[in-house]
């Protein structure tokens, strides 16, 4: 048998995790392509010579191809996707918000209540199912597996909003998905959070794993006991003394980071219910002021996050690309009721 490695995950974001084998003193020469399906499970031999292809895998540091045999001591790195819960994508004509195409790229802003890929209780009305659509009717007869391997390289969370890049071909996939690894993908987020933040900026630094006992949330963790490593740089926009508007630059790209790291230091995301940001945390107690936070959770009924800025290097001319998202709707009414709210304030 060969050894395993165990790589950590550059970013959960992302929907690829990388793997390592080194090649034991015992094997036979075989096919890489053969080798990698007897080694990954559920995947098939088309696929893995698709990934191959597109250079998702390096033998000692190297791309090869699908004939090429391994040998002992090889080390094979390989990105695979990550938890592939779905085989057959259901095209939906669902509105898109493209805010950039060409013919390797498109960049996408996401609305609120719409998750990425289909999975478990999602299989349908996600973003993947209106993009599928959406490129067929650009290329008729698009094979069934392309997308849900090669298009998406990463993801937000179902209630955020904001830009979201996927790849139109497998090696643009490959080329985005090594750059969401190396941490060379900006990503900027504005959030509204709980509390008057101590701190003009700071940098949030701490593992992050599930939670023990809530298996849909995450946890922070002291270093090296459990999780993954995550750096989360946090600038103060605007203080409303009971919430604060605040940008978010992701170093790494954990689940839920934004939402668990602002938790970790006091400052829950405001109306994030899974992590108890759908109550009032800083205030009076008077009833006009719970009635102020109810109206504002009725016009963002929501975890308010957005991810408005991501650049990244284009797959084929190599140029960085930027874009930005302005605030949605709900976010920005409530920011100017909290900003009204507070300059109408006689005391403090």
């Amino acid at each position: 048998m060969s050894e395993e490695l165990d790589i950590p995950e550059e970013g959960t974001e992302s929907l690829y995790e990388r793997r390592a084998f080194v090649i034991d003193k015992g094997q036979e020469p075989l096919r890489i392509d053969k080798y990698i399906q007897m080694h990954l499970e559920g995947s098939t031999r088309n696929k893995v010579q698709n990934g191959i292809d597109a250079g998702f895998v390096t033998v000692n540091g190297k791309t090869v191809k699908s004939n090429y045999k391994v040998k002992p001591g090889d080390e094979i790195i390989l990105l695979s996707l990550v938890n592939p819960e779905h085989t057959v994508l259901k095209r939906e004509n669902i509105p898109l918000d493209i805010v950039y195409e060409d013919d390797t790229v498109m960049v996408i802003n996401k609305p609120a209540n719409m998750v990425v890929h289909p999975g478990v209780g999602n299989f349908s009305g996600t973003l993947l199912n209106g993009v599928a659509y959406y490129l067929e009717k650009q290329n008729p007869g698009l094979d069934e597996d392309s997308l849900p391997r090669f298009g998406l390289v990463h993801r937000i969370d179902k209630n955020t909003t904001g830009l979201i890049v996927l790849a139109k071909t497998a090696d643009a996939a490959a080329h985005l998905a090594k750059q969401f690894f190396h941490h060379d993908v900006k990503r900027k987020y504005t959030a509204l959070v709980w509390g008057d933040m101590e701190q003009d900026e700071g940098t949030v630094t701490g593992h992050i794993a599930r939670h023990r006992q809530y298996r849909k949330m995450f946890d922070v963790y002291p270093d090296g006991e459990t999780g993954k490593h995550a750096i989360t740089h946090y600038r103060t926009l605007e203080r409303f003394h009971y919430v604060s508007l605040v940008e978010c630059v992701l170093e790494t790209g954990r689940t839920h980071q934004i939402r668990v790291h602002m938790k970790h230091i006091g400052h829950t995301l405001f109306n994030d219910w899974e992590y108890g940001g759908d109550r009032i945390l800083k205030g009076t107690i008077y009833t006009k002021y719970k009635q102020f936070v109810d109206n504002c959770f009725e016009l963002c009924p929501r975890c308010a996050l957005h991810a408005q800025t991501l650049g990244f290097i284009h797959p084929v001319t190599k140029k960085e690309m930027l874009f930005e998202s302005p605030l949605p709707a709900d976010m920005a009414m409530v920011i100017v009721k909290w900003r009204n709210y507070i300059a109408n304030r006689k005391e403090l």
